[in-house]
């Protein structure tokens, strides 16, 4: 008798219908690329360009051999090397990157709302590295630098202050040399690099169907460097991408798709992994929403379509909200988006510690998004079945109203389950002697004890002296 799931959102007809649609909207309606020398590159690889207009189409014959040429494994480099990533994850579980951008900040304990300091990108960072189910950190925007150079300012505060991964989304075209620069000497020099870069980088689409310059030219110098690129579309349904979910994750596959194209004409092999990243527009306000059901149902499905009928490594934003605030709208949302995303088959969920549609961001709010995931990787976790996991032996020989605590199995076995931080698994007389504080008092309370057993990332002297240079230089150059 076959298992039939719940979490598969397209049959085998349905898979089939949409992954030809995705050849023909390549071919037929192509995309816009916005960078004269990835045009030229595409040409020369076969794909019809019309310069005037810089529209690109392109051949399923093109699109089906680039796919061929991508990665279907690849690492995610560390400073501690021992905190490298493999995708996808050896145990099939996923890997979960914290949420980039926010410009707001919540302060653990008065609770206020305000603009993010570079001092607060450097304790994020240093929390992350502490977090055990944190894989790769994601940089907020710091205030409190030259905006224009705020991306060079924070990805050099990070990499000062953790031994993962961490993510870069460039702010403008300018920065994007600079930030190579910054990840070499993190990476310990150009050798180094070339076979455990630090850093991971996200490029977007335009939707729909549409390629900055800024966003080509991420692709071209991090596919040359062979630093991972997050191939992000973010689409929202009645807005930038038609109100049907079927339509959105369409023009999201074409999206990513264009990516991928680009990063294997430029460096075959290159490490690419697709995320889409879905939003909805909600009609009665007009504000694109991450969270809505249907942006929900829409996130899964396309990563189950990226994966099933295209065979790439998919990243989706799972831990946000749409909630402004750490509350209980909050906790169901990113509870439910996480549990559905990694039931569908995600490499690597985002957004841990966001809020307000990834806008704001809250320290308190990580250390729970680290139980959730955690508990979450135990849920999904695959069981062996065998003597021992069935206690085939206790079972033939237990008495009839016997018991199992004293059980030699218990014994092997009792610490084998998940052990929460900040969730309760007390009497109500225990909760209440200890003052009745809810999950976020638990979690701050707890955050305060991680930040007290926090290690410095310190570099040589050497390496902090030339990032300084290095930004130093780019303030001059991007603010000129």
């Amino acid at each position: 008798m076959q298992v039939n799931s719940r979490i598969v959102f397209f049959s085998q007809d349905d898979l089939e219908f949409m992954r030809q649609r995705v050849f023909e909207l390549l071919e037929r309606r192509g995309v816009k690329i916005d960078h004269a020398g990835m045009l030229n590159l595409l040409a020369d690889a076969g794909a019809k360009v019309d310069a005037d207009t810089q529209r690109v189409c392109f051949p399923k014959s093109l699109v089906e051999e680039m796919i061929a040429l991508m990665p279907k494994t690849f690492i995610f480099g560390a400073r501690n090397k021992d905190l490298r990533r493999e995708v996808p994850c050896l145990k099939g579980s996923f890997h979960v990157r914290t949420g980039t951008g926010a410009r707001a900040y919540i302060e653990p304990n008065s609770g206020v709302h305000r603009r993010v300091l570079l001092s607060d990108v450097a304790s994020l960072a240093r929390l992350a590295d502490g977090l055990n189910h944190v894989d790769i950190f994601a940089t907020p925007t710091p205030s409190d630098v030259p905006v224009q150079a705020a991306d060079v300012h924070a990805i050099r505060t990070v990499l000062q202050n953790i031994h993962k991964n961490v993510c870069i989304q460039p702010y403008s075209q300018k920065s994007i040399e600079y930030l190579i620069k910054l990840v070499t000497v993190a990476s310990g020099g150009e050798d180094e690099m070339k076979t455990n870069p630090v850093a991971s980088i996200i490029a977007c689409s335009l939707s729909p169907l549409e390629f900055k310059n800024m966003d080509a030219d991420i692709i071209m110098q991090a596919s040359r460097q062979r630093v991972p690129i997050f191939a992000c579309s973010l689409p929202s349904a009645g807005g930038t991408a038609p109100i049907t979910m079927p339509a959105v994750v369409l023009l999201a596959a074409v999206e990513i798709l264009a990516m991928v194209i680009m990063s294997q004409i430029v460096q075959p092999g290159a490490p690419i992994i697709a995320t889409p990243i879905i939003y909805a527009l909600d009609m009665a306000t007009g504000k694109a929403m991450q969270s809505t059901a249907e942006a929900l149902q829409g996130n899964s499905m396309a990563v189950q379509f990226m994966k099933t009928a295209f065979g790439l490594l998919t990243n989706a934003t799972g831990s946000g909200c749409d909630s402004p605030d750490i509350d209980g709208q909050s906790m169901i949302e990113r509870t439910l988006h996480t549990l559905l995303l990694a039931a569908s088959g995600v490499d690597i969920i985002g957004n841990a510690a966001n809020l307000e549609t990834a806008t704001t961001i809250s320290p308190v709010q990580l250390v729970v998004d680290d139980e959730i995931n955690g508990m979450v990787k135990r849920i999904l976790s695959k069981p062996t079945f065998s003597d021992e996991t069935m206690a085939w032996e206790d079972l033939l020989n237990i008495d009839p109203g016997g018991q199992f605590i004293t059980s030699q199995h218990t014994l092997r076995h009792c610490r084998d389950a998940f052990q929460p931080r900040s969730f309760v698994r007390q009497s109500r007389e225990t909760f209440e002697n200890q003052g009745q504080k809810d999950l976020v008092a638990r979690a701050t309370e707890l955050l305060e004890t991680l930040k007290a057993k926090e290690d410095d990332s310190p570099m040589s002297q050497d390496m902090v002296r030339e990032m300084a240079s290095i930004v130093k230089h780019a303030d001059v150059h991007i603010l000129s």
